[in-house]
């Protein structure tokens, strides 16, 4: 049986608007081995996994676990666990790093506030401070979720720490696996499909001046899908390419078809007109799952509005 990335770069599909949904990235250090649903199904404990997911549940926050590339055979715990929490949305971006010995200590956060920005709780209750050696790589490597993520993940990760790259890591979940190998970078939260090692250092390289790079990129996780897609079609009509410049301010309408705003710090405005496809011809959505036509978006007009365009 073909595997579900196979086919879909088989087929060309388009990866624009396809990342995950977060405006908040709370990730935990979590050696060992990981099942399909890592949070309640790894070495963590279960109780607890369930427990975050439910403080995470409608704030915005996502959480995920994390691991260093390479072996997973659990060192044994306690130990010092690495804790990132990184805000994406353009305007108050920040990544924020902790070290515990007790990972229940996440559930003394305050995720409605951290999914609007607000770091506070994650500074005093884990004694968080900015992080500022360099963006993180985060690869997509969980097999028992999708074999692709194993199969194309996991070597990509590998040879990018061989080579010397800092700041990455392996995820267990960021969605879209007949993309893999799938790649975030934080702390600008933009995720890339279909990563190859000099495309990934290419893309840290780039936000350590500030810039997006728009090749391969699915969007950035702090806006929905239509407006991921529209963001990234400014971009290319526009040139421009500095990061944290660019926020999607109004989306209208709904399935299939939308109209999104996009502002520029400048004080420039573009509408967006983005409609829902159904990609053809059936393809898996994931590995072993049955064929099917995954929704795509595609950027229908980008327009630069006028300021009387505004008004109106």
């Amino acid at each position: 049986m073909s595997r579900c990335a196979t086919v879909s770069r088989s087929l060309d599909e388009p990866v624009s608007g396809t990342a995950a949904t977060a405006t908040t990235w709370l990730l935990l250090e979590q050696p060992g081995p990981w099942g399909a649903k890592a949070l309640t199904s790894s070495h963590l404990d279960p109780a607890l996994g369930r427990a975050l997911e439910a403080a995470a549940q409608g704030t915005g926050v996502r959480v995920a676990l994390i691991r260093r590339p390479g072996r997973h055979a659990d060192p044994g715990m306690p130990a010092p666990r690495r804790v990132y929490a990184a805000h994406v949305v353009p305007g108050n971006v920040w990544l924020h790093g902790a070290t515990t010995r007790d990972p229940e200590q996440l559930l003394g956060l305050d995720f409605a506030a951290l999914g609007a920005g607000d770091h506070r709780s994650f500074d005093a209750a884990l004694g968080g401070r900015p992080h500022t050696d360099g963006p993180l790589a985060l690869v997509c490597t969980n097999g028992k979720r999708d074999r692709c993520c194993a199969l194309l993940g996991r070597p990509l990760a590998a040879e990018l720490a061989a080579s010397g790259v800092r700041g990455v890591w392996e995820v267990t979940h960021l969605g879209g696996h007949r993309f893999s190998p799938t790649v975030l970078v934080l702390p600008y939260g933009y995720a890339y499909g279909r990563a190859e090692a000099h495309a990934v250092k290419e893309v840290l390289h780039g936000v350590r001046e500030g810039r997006i790079v728009v090749e391969g990129c699915r969007g950035n996780s702090a806006w929905e899908r239509p407006g991921q897609a529209a963001e990234l079609a400014v971009r290319r009509a526009a040139g421009e390419y500095a990061a944290d410049v660019l926020s999607v301010v109004r989306t209208d309408g709904g399935a299939p078809r939308w109209e999104v705003t996009v502002a520029h710090v400048d004080g420039r405005h573009w509408r967006v007109t983005v409609a829902q496809g159904a990609s053809l011809p059936p393809r898996p959505e994931s590995c072993g799952a049955p064929l099917g036509s995954p929704a795509r978006m595609d950027v229908v007009q980008v327009r630069e509005l006028r300021a009387t365009a505004l008004a109106s």
